[in-house]
C-alpha cells in the first residue's frame, strides 16, 4: 500500500493498533469532491483476514454520513485475499457513484463541492488527523504520492510520502498511475447497495433457479426414457 499506493488514496496504521488504518481520500479531477480530502478509518477485526473491516469517513463528503460505517458489497462479499488498497479502491468507486446503502446519504452536487472547498480547514482542526498525519497537516493541502497523473507532475504543490516502518495487513495489490479507478481483484463482485450489513454478517443469495433447472431436465430426461420404451 505504502510503497505503491492507488491514484488519490493514502493510508497507514496507527502506532499502538495495526488493526486501525487511517486514509486520506483525494478528490478525483471532474468529479463533485474535486480538491477534496477526506479522512476516514478502516477497522480491522482481530480475526481478521476472516472477517471483514468496518469503515468510517470522519470528514464531511456530501456523500456518507460522518463516523458511520459503510456498508458496501465489498464488505458483505468479503474476499480474505483483499488487501488495504483493494479496500480504499473500492471505497473511492463507491464514492464516486450515485448507490444509497447504510451510511450513505443524499446532497446535491453544488453542496458536494463546497464541502470540498472546506474539507482540508476541517482536518487540519481535528486532532486524530493532526496525530496520524503530520505531513499533511499543512495550512496548504499537500499532494498525495499517486495524484492520478500519467507523467511527473508540474505542480507547486509538495509531494510528501510519509515512511511507516509498521507493515499493512496482506497487502499485495498492483497499482498504476491511472485515474480509472478499478477495484481489484477482477473477479470481485460490483458494489451493491446491502440495506442491512451487521458486522461479521455475510450477503447470500442461492441460486434456486439453476437448482429447478436441473430438476427439470432429470424429470424431462425420465419421460423420454418411459415412451421409449
Amino acid at each position: 500500500m505504502q510503497k505503491a499506493p492507488p491514484p488519490f488514496i493514502w493510508a497507514c496504521p496507527e502506532e499502538k493498533n495495526i488493526l486501525d488504518w487511517h486514509f486520506i481520500i483525494r478528490g478525483p479531477p471532474d468529479t463533485p469532491y474535486e480538491g477534496g480530502e477526506y479522512h476516514g478509518l478502516i477497522w480491522f477485526p482481530s480475526d481478521y483476514p476472516f472477517k471483514p473491516p468496518d469503515v468510517k469517513m470522519f470528514t464531511p463528503s456530501g456523500r456518507f454520513e460522518t463516523g458511520h460505517k459503510i456498508c458496501m458489497s465489498m464488505t458483505s462479499y468479503w474476499n480474505a485475499a483483499w488487501s488495504v488498497a483493494t479496500i480504499l479502491t473500492g471505497l473511492l468507486s463507491f464514492m464516486l457513484s450515485d448507490e444509497i446503502t447504510a451510511g450513505a446519504v443524499k446532497t446535491t452536487v453544488a453542496e458536494k463541492k463546497i464541502l470540498a472547498k472546506q474539507s482540508h480547514g476541517f482536518n487540519i482542526a481535528n486532532k486524530k488527523f493532526k496525530e496520524i498525519f503530520p505531513d499533511y497537516n499543512k495550512p496548504e493541502m499537500v499532494d498525495l504520492p499517486d495524484m492520478g497523473k500519467g507523467a511527473p507532475s508540474t505542480s507547486t504543490s509538495k509531494v510528501v510520502t510519509p515512511n511507516s516502518s509498521t507493515p499493512a495487513p496482506a497487502d499485495s495489490t498492483p497499482t498504476t498511475a491511472s485515474t480509472t479507478i478499478t477495484p481489484n481483484p477482477a473477479d470481485a463482485k460490483p458494489m451493491v447497495p446491502i440495506p442491512n450489513c451487521p458486522r461479521g454478517g455475510s450477503y447470500w443469495m442461492p441460486s434456486w433457479r439453476w437448482v429447478v433447472a436441473v430438476v427439470l431436465l432429470a424429470v424431462v430426461g425420465r419421460l423420454s426414457s418411459f415412451v421409449g420404451i
